[in-house]
């Protein structure tokens, strides 16, 4: 991936009191697919649409291949904008849908044609252009919604929430599809999802806001392994975390001591330990004694809760065959590898931390 397409540069969006967007910068690069994750509210659905001509900026600018946008109006530049509630056309069929921008765009009958035909195949509805919209399923509207927004060709295509109306596994199975066609076609993404699965599935680079800000910025693994804050460890489900104070790469926690990566600093901290890192043994073992009190089927493994006689809940992870029952008494070990020291600030980004732009 090379050459910055999208460029937001400092972008302020207020709503009286209230900053949607406080100085957000950000950057997607030529055939990169870029992922916005956050909670409701946290200002990713307006950093789309101040991109997308669609909200004014009280301050910074939009950059589209080096131009700054102020003033281009949304039909002008050159970008697709899929919403999550598809809203297609009721009174056309399929392709009628797919080729209503080429055909404000002037483009030639035999050319939309042409180009519905080859979207549709693209997205697995082959054939499908003389069906009514009605008929379609869920899954189906939004194939159709996407081969519609991918149809003007745009230089940069937005997804505002695109698979959130859709049950897991058709999202899990359509998101793989959609990392595939991307690829595929070198399509250019800026994504928002709430959804940190879909989000880390999809993307090359994953974004995490909160309250208008950037809060951390990596490719998936990056942001996996290191969260950089509390906020967004347990925005992505981690919640093993607890108080440490740290001398000579020991941390001493409710949870006994624990070893910390090279190079922490002495000094108080906040832990957290992934569920992959809590191992379990028998009751009488190393570590601290807990009693298991739920346990979560995820598919392949186990997700089991473990109220230690000291200190707060802890959830470690385990194959089905190996998941002991509610009630039941076990030893916890720790995985020094699976320990991560977090920053004390919930809202800046932590110092090392990759910029959102570049």
């Amino acid at each position: 991936m090379t050459g910055t397409l999208l460029r937001v540069d400092a972008a302020t969006v207020r709503f009286g009191a209230r900053a949607a967007l406080d100085e957000v910068s950000v950057d997607a690069a030529a055939h990169e697919i870029v992922c916005v994750l956050g909670p409701s509210g946290s200002g990713k659905s307006t950093l789309l649409r101040t991109v997308a001509g669609l909200q004014a900026l009280d301050g910074g600018r939009v950059l589209l291949d080096g131009a700054d946008q102020r003033g281009v109006p949304a039909h002008r530049r050159g970008v697709g904008l899929m919403f999550q509630d598809h809203q297609l056309f009721p009174q056309r069929d399929v392709g009628g849908n797919v080729a209503f921008g080429p055909r404000m765009h002037g483009m030639p009958r035999q050319d939309r044609e042409r180009r519905t035909a080859e979207l549709l195949d693209l997205v697995g509805l082959p054939g499908a252009a003389a069906r009514p919209v009605a008929t379609l399923s869920g899954g189906e509207q939004q194939r159709v919604a996407l081969a519609r927004a991918l149809a003007s060709e745009p230089r940069l295509l937005m997804l505002d929430e695109p698979l959130g109306q859709l049950d897991r596994s058709l999202r899990e199975r359509l998101v793989v599809e959609l990392r595939r066609l991307f690829g595929q076609l070198g399509t250019t993404v800026l994504a928002v999802t709430h959804d940190q699965g879909e989000a880390f599935a999809l993307a090359d680079r994953v974004v995490v806001m909160r309250d208008g800000r950037i809060v951390r910025s990596g490719t998936p693994l990056e942001v996996w392994q290191q969260p950089g804050s509390e906020f967004v460890a347990r925005f992505l489900g981690f919640d093993n975390i607890t108080d440490a104070v740290v001398s000579g790469g020991v941390a001493v926690t409710a949870w006994g001591k624990l070893a910390v990566p090279d190079g922490t600093p002495d000094g108080e901290h906040r832990l957290l330990v992934r569920p992959s890192g809590v191992r379990l043994g028998p009751a009488d073992g190393a570590g601290p004694r807990c009693e298991v009190v739920s346990r979560t089927f995820r598919g392949g493994h186990v997700g089991v809760l473990l109220q230690p006689a000291q200190g707060p809940a802890l959830e470690a992870e385990c194959a089905l065959r190996d998941a002991p029952e509610i009630g039941a008494r076990v030893g916890a070990v720790f995985a020094p590898e699976d320990v991560v020291v977090l920053a004390r600030s919930a809202v800046r980004a932590a110092p090392g931390e990759r910029p959102a732009a570049g």
